[in-house]
């Protein structure tokens, strides 16, 4: 009787070992025909099972179920979902095939997920330009997810959630990007298109080096563009300060400078937090601590200029824009701002001018402050002029700024001629 029952066992498993066979070949022949959803039913009768099948029934279940994934997502149909089936069927083959140290398919499926990755990213940049950012970032995030050597997409994925206004999301991604000390340095492989004269990006290094030989492209460069990772802990600060969480942003940065206690771009980015929580003046002290890092850097003592300006500390404005001019000549906001030093502090005066009585004493005072005034518009007008004296009358933002300040001394005659310059 116990001899019964043992070859009822074994016939039963013999019998259940066939159905997954006949299963995987219905679902074989309808991937081979394209018929998918066929594919899909034959595999799901067959899945029940599988775990108690044979290593070479199981390789091969997961080669056909990770195929007609993939097929599906790269046809379009429900990209994102579709290839994450997909890849999670080809890393069951790559791990079964590991560790019975056979290797059928698993070249062949290490490829799939690697042509799987432009897929994904394909998709993710038409959602990016259909402006449908949350499917745009959880692609990009899917992309990193399937090659988690390419940071550089979890990194895409934090920026587009931070612009789509998904906070949250954007600060678990930074937050992760923090904790792989995410770097973003980065190789641009440039080439000059003969056609066109314009200077263009190649996806590599030898594309773009096949573009030079055939003779379409001139001017070879490789263009190393700087860190990504000042950027992201700025953004991981300034969103804890936007919700309200001042102090996590604080140690962000002082986790990021004794890691790299050299990096001024790291002492500006935490400037602009104290900025956005109101405390000018640490800003100006970090931001004079990161010009003595970065001496050449005009943008630090233009932001150094604007926040003193704002504080109405004309002189250190003025010092500030200078040094930004000085190091950068064509710095056209700084040349504006510069000039908008002398007309804020002559408009001070003007609120003390009408503050004025009639009497003798009031109007001997108010002509000292017009003639203090108009000195101050003139040497607003004297930088602009300046400015056009060595750059041109193309920057219409100058002109337009002269103008109104020769307006507003009555100045006809220079006036006109700014209008003139403007085509007015």
């Amino acid at each position: 009787m116990r001899n019964k029952v043992l070859m009822g066992v074994m016939l039963a498993s013999s019998m259940l070992t066939f159905a997954q066979k006949d299963e995987l070949k219905d679902a074989e022949k309808a991937f081979k025909k394209g018929e998918y959803s066929e594919a899909i039913t034959a595999l799901n009768s067959a899945e029940g099972s599988i775990a108690s099948a044979d290593e070479k029934l199981k390789s091969k279940y997961y080669y056909v179920k990770g195929q007609v994934y993939y097929n599906l997502a790269k046809n379009g149909d429900n990209t994102f979902e579709n290839m994450d089936k997909a890849a999670t069927a080809f890393d069951k083959l790559i791990a079964l095939e590991e560790e019975i140290g056979k290797s059928k398919y698993s070249d062949e499926v290490k490829q799939l997920k690697s042509d799987g990755s432009n897929v994904l990213l394909n998709a993710a940049n038409e959602e990016y330009k259909a402006k449908n950012y949350e499917a745009a970032y959880k692609g990009f995030e899917k992309v990193y997810r399937l090659s988690s050597k390419d940071t550089l997409m979890l990194f895409n994925a934090a920026v587009i959630a931070l612009q789509g206004q998904d906070y949250d999301q954007s600060i678990k991604y930074y937050e992760e990007l923090k904790d792989i000390n995410f770097d973003g340095t980065e190789t641009q492989y440039l080439a000059t298109n003969k056609e066109s004269g314009k200077q263009e990006a190649f996806g590599d290094k030898a594309s773009r080096d096949i573009s030079v030989k055939t003779g379409t492209y001139t001017d070879p460069e490789d263009k190393v563009l700087p860190s990504k990772r000042s950027e992201v802990i700025k953004n991981l600060a300034l969103l804890y300060v936007q919700q309200g969480q001042n102090e996590k942003a604080l140690e962000t940065f002082a986790e990021a400078k004794e890691a790299n206690p050299d990096d001024a771009n790291l002492i500006i980015s935490e400037a602009n937090v104290y900025y956005q929580m109101g405390d000018k003046d640490k800003f100006k002290e970090l931001m004079s601590d990161a010009s003595k890092m970065a001496p050449d850097n005009a943008d630090i003592q233009y932001n150094v200029g604007v926040v003193s300006m704002e504080q109405k500390d004309y002189e250190g404005a003025r010092a500030a824009f200078r040094k930004a001019i000085e190091i950068k000549p064509e710095y056209t906001n700084a040349v504006l701002n510069l000039s908008t030093t002398y007309i804020n502090e002559g408009n001070s005066l003007v609120e003390e001018m009408n503050a004025l009585g009639n009497t003798k004493a009031d109007v001997e005072k108010f002509n000292q402050l017009k003639e203090q005034k108009d000195s101050l518009f003139v040497k607003a007008t004297e930088v602009l002029e300046k400015y056009i004296e060595k750059n041109g009358t193309d920057n219409k933002d100058v002109l337009t700024q002269l103008k109104n300040i020769y307006g507003a001394l009555g100045d006809t005659e220079n006036f006109q001629k700014v209008k003139g310059m403007l085509g007015e």
